[in-house]
């Protein structure tokens, strides 16, 4: 699959120095598409970053939004699509858990995981994907480009959009890909 694939052709440039990139809005674009990606080179060969995304007890240190609280439960490492973790979170003093299945797997290349709130089994709210592309840059660096996709959601416009998570998402999945260049330096 083509990169523009797998972002429906979304890409844009804000500005800065061509480390980051963000796409998509705050809402649907003209065709309906709901999701953000941001894009930073990260100093490190992609094996190192993957070993990191492909750890949830890491994703705590890694998380720029402050909602990642507690610790994960799963597999020590993501091996594959279908494998389920879940997260310890809290939202404006909420506790509550994520429970998250990974639905692509490349290793060292691509990890994306769907999020949902199940109780009981039961799946309430969520369908938002977070997703990783890793992509050589040089000899030692990585082109990392983390998307949040909430086309799948269910209620998107009234649990994602109106309360506005795609606007605080995007300052957020920033932060994210600078924990992760600041992680992989201490490795």
């Amino acid at each position: 699959m083509s990169r523009n694939d797998r972002h429906d052709g979304q890409h844009g440039h804000d500005g800065h120095d061509g480390q980051h990139r963000h796409d998509g809005q705050d809402g649907p674009d003209s065709r309906g598409r709901r999701s953000i990606s941001v894009t930073e080179v990260v100093g490190a060969a992609p094996q190192r970053i993957f070993e990191l995304l492909a750890t949830p007890a890491r994703h705590a240190e890694l998380d720029g939004s402050g909602m990642l609280r507690g610790s994960a439960r799963g597999p020590e490492v993501l091996s594959g699509p279908g494998d389920r973790f879940s997260m310890g979170m809290s939202r404006r003093g909420v506790k509550y858990r994520s429970v998250n299945v990974v639905v692509e797997y490349e290793r060292d290349r691509l990890l994306t995981w769907e999020t949902w709130g199940e109780v009981g089994g039961r799946r309430l709210v969520g369908g938002q994907r977070w997703r990783y592309e890793l992509e050589p840059s040089g000899t030692s660096s990585t082109r990392v480009t983390h998307t949040y996709d909430w086309s799948r959601a269910r209620l998107p416009r009234l649990v994602v959009e109106l309360p506005g998570f795609p606007k605080r998402m995007r300052p957020a999945m920033t932060a994210t890909l600078g924990r992760l260049a600041s992680l992989t330096d201490r490795l």
